[in-house]
């Protein structure tokens, strides 16, 4: 369409386009025809593709989306070549399926690996930055599962589709909260420990020289505070 074409009150073109009226009937049979073909490419590609997506799934819909988008949309487009890019994409998948189920190394290649973002009640600085998951997800995360310290924490997985995992410790012992600054109401179910610091960051646990500002090991961070507990009944 040529510049001089467009008007701002063509308002058929706007709602209508430069198609005839009797290609919206068409779009009925393409719209149908392209829905059967993502049903049965998903089926074929597993119940994976309904749940959580890995990386590799991810882009085998992206690219099913992308092709069977234009001929919904263009009467010059032929419905063959996205049938064609489907059955592709199907063969890809399920390639790559079955080559990971057999191989480690290519299933890390292909989906990536898990992080531990959380180890016996300390955050694990180190893969919480190559993960680029901050501090305030990960408390996010454990207080959606009802955590409110992190010495109830034994691990928190990252996996390799992007949810999360976590176990909890048999004995629950002291740690760094959670929970909210301001959030003093639901605090009052923990219980601080006096006589224990840890990092205000990461939650570790290291003797304090009194006489100077002590940085911690773990993540480089100097501010400490006393762990809390939950109190018993809490």
């Amino acid at each position: 369409m040529k510049e001089f074409e467009i008007k701002f009150n063509d308002f058929q073109r706007m709602l209508i386009g430069d198609v005839p009226l009797h290609f919206y009937i068409e779009v009925i049979f393409r719209t149908a025809l392209i829905y059967i073909i993502l049903l049965v490419s998903m089926r074929l590609m597993g119940k994976r593709m309904s749940t959580q997506l890995s990386r590799n799934e991810m882009a085998a819909v992206a690219s099913l989306a992308a092709a069977v988008g234009i001929p919904l949309m263009n009467p010059d487009r032929g419905m063959l070549p996205a049938v064609v890019v489907a059955i592709v994409i199907i063969i890809y998948q399920i390639v790559i399926a079955r080559k990971a189920a057999g191989d480690k190394k290519f299933e890390s290649l292909t989906q990536d690996k898990y992080n531990m973002l959380v180890k016996d009640g300390v955050l694990n600085t180190s893969a919480m930055m190559l993960t680029r998951i901050s501090r305030d997800r990960v408390f996010s995360q454990l207080r959606s599962e009802g955590v409110n310290n992190l010495g109830t924490v034994k691990r928190l997985y990252f996996e390799a589709a992007g949810n999360f995992s976590i176990l909890m410790e048999s004995t629950p012992k002291p740690g760094l909260t959670v929970l909210p600054e301001w959030d003093e109401e639901i605090a009052e179910d923990l219980q601080v420990v006096v006589d224990r610091q840890l990092c205000q960051y990461c939650g570790s646990s290291q003797p304090i020289e009194r006489e100077s500002k002590m940085i911690c090991k773990n993540c480089q961070h100097d501010v400490w505070v006393n762990a809390v507990i939950n109190k018993e009944g809490a």
